[in-house]
């Protein structure tokens, strides 16, 4: 999907590092706005190309005072202005316009954290719908706050206890929240975005799931052209399965999808897979055993990112091997190679400003992201780039991939890899993996708790403790348990589950498994810890 020829307004988030900043960008989607978020320092053509109506600022860790703090590019005011562009800053985005246009930053004499209350001055601009005096409940988060608005600005809110909360300039088009509204912490926040977006802009809700699919139907035939064919690498997840149905949509038989046997998968994930793309979705797949290819590659490998990197770039061999085979038999080279690319893994695998990178901190290099090695043969094609999980099931279900298909839990592209915490053919670590790993899901299930949970799944770990099982003593394996809640999987809470389940779960495993005597619950967000484990 290329931004520039999406039929909808564009609101374009300018990212300054602000851990909610996605937040931003799917609260404006949800209300059927087109939003994309790039790097605060972007150059001025990077956003003019992308000819936004609306420019958000976004929050971040950073001080206007400092140095180094990352700034928007030079031009960008008077371009925002020359154009009728809407500009709105948050928390360091306001501080940021105010700072740039004149205005005064100054260490807070009372910071501000957590939740607060604001009282509206004005009612108008962003607080059209109010009353002067009205008071809301929003989530601050600053240390620095506005001594002095920049000419022509003005004051519409502040918080209880004096500092400025909310600011605008009707003339300039430009507006500034010193809260977060994009958080739930904030109750009346989404209110006050989509006031601002559809009354205040004027902006239109006209991006509709079903516009997408026409959309990249239409980019990727012409993309891959009359004749090319295609390679698409199935993990029989959602999203890789979503992408091969969407191409095969639209180039048909040129099509072929390749589902590769890594010794990386889940219990019995290769017979289910397969059945359901053959029964259920009909596409052309072919299986390739590579087990023994890729554990040995992998034996030895302790390093998360190392094991990322060696995954990838052995997937991108099978490909190739693959796709000279197939030249074989069709007479045609393939050009092409599909994966099932997601906005978070791009957001995850690039990057906040003012970090000595070009955008934000890398958190994690995603297979078909980060791992890719620069010599591939095939060029890529990545259909859902930019779109979220819940995009993408959405679209799924307007291609008629079945329910319980979509529904599926997350399951990441190098597999069980990033769950066996170390070496991943060192012992049985694989197989006691995958026996908890069946045990957890399917108890959920029984309790009914699996559509509830965003994802869930056992990890094992690279420690053995001391345990007492048939009146002997033990020393054997250590197995944790993770299940979260989320929207998007750029945050997620851990679920709570009854302790009665857990007791259940627990039992089970240690009764089940040969070489398990100790299950433990990881209850870490996201942030501080990623979903996965490495």
């Amino acid at each position: 999907m290329d931004p520039k020829e999406v039929k909808s307004d564009l609101v374009l988030i300018l990212d300054f590092g602000s851990q909610y900043t996605h937040l931003i960008t799917r609260r404006i989607r949800s209300l059927s706005v087109f939003s994309l978020c790039i790097s605060g320092t972007s150059p001025l053509k990077a956003i003019t190309d992308l000819n936004p109506q609306v420019v958000i600022l976004s929050g971040g860790p950073h001080s206007v005072h400092a140095s180094d703090s990352p700034s928007f590019a030079a031009g960008f005011v008077e371009w925002a202005e020359a154009n009728g562009v809407f500009v709105l800053g948050i928390c360091y985005g306001l501080q940021l316009i105010v700072q740039r246009l004149g205005g005064v930053v100054k260490v807070g004499e009372k910071q501000e954290y957590g939740r607060m209350e604001i009282v509206v001055e004005k009612a108008k601009g962003l607080f059209g719908t109010k009353k002067v005096g009205d008071s809301q409940a929003v989530w601050m988060s600053h240390g620095d706050e506005v001594a002095k608005l920049p000419e022509g600005f003005e004051v519409v809110a502040r918080s209880q206890q004096g500092a400025v909360a909310a600011v605008e300039n009707y003339a300039k088009k430009f507006y500034g929240l010193q809260y977060h509204p994009e958080v739930t912490h904030s109750p009346e926040g989404m209110e006050t975005l989509r006031y601002f977006l559809f009354d205040v802009c004027g902006i239109t809700a006209s991006w509709k799931m079903e516009n997408i699919l026409d959309e990249e139907i239409k980019v990727i035939k012409e993309t891959v052209g009359p004749d090319a064919h295609v390679i698409c690498a199935l993990s029989g997840g959602v999203d890789s399965t979503v992408a091969a149905t969407l191409v095969h949509k639209a180039i048909g038989e040129r099509l072929h999808c390749v589902f590769v046997d890594n010794g990386l998968l889940r219990y019995k994930e290769r017979e289910r897979v397969m059945e359901t793309f053959e029964s259920d979705l009909h596409l052309p797949v072919t299986c390739v055993d590579a087990v023994d290819h890729f554990l040995s590659k992998l034996k030895g490998v302790v390093d998360p990112e190392a094991k990322r990197k060696i995954i990838g770039k052995e997937f991108i061999s099978i490909f190739d091997s693959f796709g000279h085979d197939l030249e074989l038999k069709i007479g045609k080279k393939p050009s092409y190679l599909v994966q099932g690319t997601l906005y978070p893994d791009v957001i995850e695998s690039c990057p906040p400003p003012g970090s000595g990178r070009n955008h934000s901190h890398t958190i994690k290099s995603h297979h078909n992201v980060g791992g890719l090695p620069k010599d591939m043969k095939l060029k890529l094609i990545e259909p859902l780039k930019l779109l979220f999980k819940d995009e993408v099931r959405q679209l799924g279900r307007i291609l008629n991939v079945p329910d319980a298909f979509l529904k599926r839990h997350p399951f990441p592209g190098p597999g069980l890899a990033v769950r066996v915490l170390g070496d991943v053919t060192e012992g049985n670590a694989l197989e006691v993996l995958r026996q908890v790993d069946e045990i957890f899901i399917q108890s959920i299930k029984d309790a009914g708790l699996y559509d509830s949970i965003w994802q869930a799944f056992a990890v094992f770990l690279p420690i053995k403790s001391v345990g007492v099982q048939g009146d002997q003593r033990t020393h054997s394996h250590v197995v944790a348990l993770r299940a979260v809640t989320s929207q998007d999987g750029m945050t997620a809470d851990w679920f709570n589950f009854e302790h009665q389940f857990l007791d259940n779960v627990a039992r089970k495993i240690c009764n089940s498994v040969r070489g398990v005597n100790r299950v433990v619950q990881d209850i870490t967000s996201k942030p501080p810890s990623t979903i996965e484990w490495e």
